[in-house]
């Protein structure tokens, strides 16, 4: 599916988009709340601002993904790979991490799941 299917698709109100692949998409900025993107491939995209409130990214893979100041607020990234994501000044209060994959992330700035800022 392109990005411009995906959008028409949501804009229309669907919200299921599980194992689509949105690699190298540019999503920036987008607001995407409640979306069910589980088992997605996000790898390499912009993510930049986007809105993805309650979200559900489980086992997405969202390695070396754009999400600088992305709002993950209440987001299920359980099992998601997240290796090497730039995740600077994301806002992941009470965002779901169990068993992600976070090696090599940027989380500065970053608010983390417990409403903490990183260093």
């Amino acid at each position: 599916m392109d990005v411009d299917n995906f959008l028409r698709r949501y804009a229309a109100g669907e919200r299921d988009f599980a194992q689509v692949d949105l690699s190298r998409a540019n999503l920036g900025g987008l607001i995407l709340n409640q979306v069910d993107l589980s088992g997605a491939n996000l790898s390499k995209a912009n993510l930049h601002k986007a809105h993805l409130e309650a979200a559900n990214l489980s086992n997405a893979d969202l390695s070396t993904t754009y999400l600088t100041s992305a709002n993950l607020e209440g987001a299920n990234l359980e099992g998601a790979n997240l290796h090497k994501a730039d995740l600077d000044r994301a806002n992941l209060r009470a965002a779901n991490l169990t068993n992600a994959n976070l090696e090599g992330a940027n989380f500065r700035n970053a608010i983390l799941p417990d409403g903490t800022v990183s260093d």
